[in-house]
């Protein structure tokens, strides 16, 4: 059913939209003309805003690194590279719709302004929480991408169900053992 547009930000409107629809139906299922039917508005006006699909889901993508670097900001002062990695999994459940997009080039529009910017944001936000993990002896982009490729494995495992039952229906859980497994065996208890 329709929603009909009246007032406001049309922008977001045909963002959140574009966000149910990649929620439904994955990017493939996102195009202009759907969503300003969605919105009830007319099938020009979302390239007002966005000029074309690729703009727009440029546009979710940005929205996403932002939300994630959120998420990252939300934690305690003190870096925990187990707890950032918690974060990164739940906000990925939490917001599938923009994780499947977030990092798929060849949807997106690499050198958008806005895109590079909440990449950034939300890239200093995890290589703070990496910061507390680091003692010295590891190179600091070494650390940065194995805990990158951890957190992002999982979640993309997680979210297409390719991890054992055993685990339980709890991603956040789930990620704190596995996480906490190969933390653990970085930095082991000390005494």
């Amino acid at each position: 059913m329709a929603r009909r547009y009246h007032h406001g930000d049309l922008r977001q409107a045909v963002l959140t939209a574009a966000v149910e629809v990649l929620g439904e139906s994955g990017p493939a299922a996102v195009n202009l003309r759907d969503l300003a039917r969605r919105v009830g508005v007319s099938h020009a006006a979302p390239a007002h805003h966005f000029g074309d699909r690729t703009g727009l889901l440029t546009a979710v993508a940005a929205q996403g690194f932002d939300l994630l670097a959120d998420t990252l900001e939300e934690m305690p002062p003190a870096p925990d590279l187990l707890e950032a990695g918690v974060a990164y999994v739940s906000f990925a459940v939490g917001h599938r719709a923009h994780f499947e997009v977030m990092f798929r080039a060849d949807l997106l529009r690499g050198d958008d302004p806005d895109l590079r910017a909440a990449q950034e944001r939300s890239s200093q936000a995890l290589d703070w929480a990496v910061a507390g993990f680091r003692d010295g002896s590891v190179d600091p982009v070494v650390a940065g991408a194995a805990a990158r490729s951890l957190v992002h494995g999982f979640a993309t495992l997680w979210l297409q169900r390719a991890l054992p039952a055993d685990l339980g229906d709890d991603a956040a859980a789930a990620a704190r053992s596995v996480a906490g497994l190969l933390v653990r065996g970085a930095h082991p208890p000390s005494g």
